[in-house]
């Protein structure tokens, strides 16, 4: 996996946990459910950042691996972070660690 496939992934997870996290919270409103919306983002976004790798390697056939790990977990906390602070905060921040890494 590339760091374009990575973050097209990051892309995806954020974009589906807006609508996620949007009907959940429609959900819980009709049935006067309290909620923490923060914590609901983020739950939401661990799930699909989980959802998203298991399709990504089972699509592309890829195995898992230590490799593979590492970038759950990083896609797992970068989603996290996105839907805490916004997806264009944290590719913002991972452009300027590719600056330093050339």
């Amino acid at each position: 996996m590339n760091l374009e496939i990575f973050l097209l992934m990051l892309l995806v997870v954020s974009v589906l946990t807006g609508l996620f996290t949007e009907g959940i919270k429609n959900w819980m409103k009709e049935r006067n459910k309290t909620y923490y919306p923060n914590a609901l983002a983020g739950y939401v976004a661990a799930a699909l950042s989980v959802l998203v790798d298991v399709a990504y390697v089972i699509v592309t056939n890829a195995k898992l691996n230590a490799y593979m790990a590492v970038y759950l977990i990083a896609l797992i906390l970068l989603s996290w972070l996105a839907a805490m602070v916004g997806y264009d905060k944290v590719i913002q921040a991972i452009m300027q660690f590719k600056q330093y890494e050339k």
